[in-house]
């Protein structure tokens, strides 16, 4: 996965970025900035393609990956940026059948993120979660991932949600409101995303 997220990014990184991601059991979230609604539109679609490709290959199959189209909502406050990052880097406590300990989805964007309280990148050990990986996960040990996520453009997504607070390593969706069940774009700013 990580590999069809870097590679997506590398394609026109002044059109589409993915910001954030995390994968899940059955779905994907992305935090992503685009250009306009056209970039949009070619971003995701190289994304899923991308992804589909590696997990059918993966399992040795053939066919259609994704049941259902890929939806998102443009994110226009400070608010609606912070809940949607939460939401796309927290989301497997909302999946978990017991409660998790603080830490970071090794699945997900996290480890690059600056944006948590009580934690920086390189500066000390990654506080891994112990989750079940996705069914699909192979082995990604080559993924150099310092660039499977580019860092966001917008002034949204860089600077204006950090006024609201950073985020806590033991955060969860469930614990902030507005953003219903998918994570965004902007043109030229996030837009949250799922992938079913």
């Amino acid at each position: 996965m990580r590999i069809a997220f870097a590679r997506a990014n590398r394609r026109a990184p002044e059109r589409f970025r993915i910001v954030h991601f995390s994968v899940q059991y059955d779905h994907v979230h992305l935090l992503v900035e685009a250009r306009d609604k056209r970039a949009l539109s070619a971003g995701v679609r190289s994304v899923s393609i991308r992804i589909a490709r590696y997990v059918n290959e993966l399992l040795g199959r053939r066919g259609p990956l994704w049941a259902d189209r890929w939806f998102g909502r443009a994110l226009t406050t400070p608010r609606a940026v912070r809940v949607a990052i939460v939401y796309v880097l927290a989301n497997f406590r909302k999946h978990a059948r017991k409660r998790q300990p603080r830490g970071i989805d090794r699945f997900s964007s996290g480890e690059s993120f600056d944006g948590f309280r009580d934690w920086r990148p390189g500066r000390n050990r990654t506080p891994w979660t112990l989750r079940a990986p996705p069914p699909f996960t192979g082995n990604e040990a080559t993924v150099d991932r310092t660039w499977v996520v580019r860092p966001p453009r917008s002034d949204l997504a860089r600077v204006a949600w950090r006024r609201l607070g950073l985020l806590r390593l033991d955060e969860a969706p469930s614990q902030v409101s507005g953003i219903g069940d998918l994570a965004g774009a902007l043109d030229s700013a996030p837009r949250a995303l799922k992938t079913p």
